[in-house]
């Protein structure tokens, strides 16, 4: 299998619910480092697994609708505890579907016969000593 991995940041607000969350149920800030990890059985026919720099834009678009925002304002968010993990399930579902549409080109796009992305991992690291990520195989057409 081979990968290539992209990086960015984002900075939010968040609060949540429950009482195993402590002092996190106040309003407090986070600085996310995400790491994207595409994969693909074989390489296209540039001989990459997506262009590196596409990748990396595709990323930063998705995590602007994020950054800077208090996350318990935006509607999509309402009633739910935005946590590191529910965050990486959230932008592995966006990147999923730009992938989809075809935003990492043609070549990128999964599907039956075809030999492109089989799957995607999303690390949200929260600090140097904590992090979360999710991780799956791409739906196939």
């Amino acid at each position: 299998m081979y990968t290539l991995s992209v990086r960015d940041h984002f900075m939010i607000a968040h609060s949540f619910r429950g009482e195993v969350f402590g002092p996190a149920q106040r309003l407090h800030g986070a600085t996310y480092v995400v790491d994207l990890e595409l994969r693909r059985e074989a390489l296209d026919a540039d001989g990459i697994v997506v262009d590196i720099g596409l990748a990396t834009q595709v990323l930063r678009e998705e995590l602007a609708a994020l950054n800077f925002r208090n996350l318990d304002d935006l509607p999509q968010f309402a009633g739910r505890n935005t946590t590191t993990e529910f965050l990486a399930r959230e932008i592995f579902d966006r990147m999923a579907a730009r992938i989809a549409a075809g935003a990492l080109g043609p070549h990128a796009q999964p599907g039956p016969g075809t030999p492109g992305l089989a799957s995607l991992c999303v690390r949200l690291n929260e600090s140097h000593v904590a992090w979360a990520s999710f991780e799956a195989a791409l739906p196939q057409g």
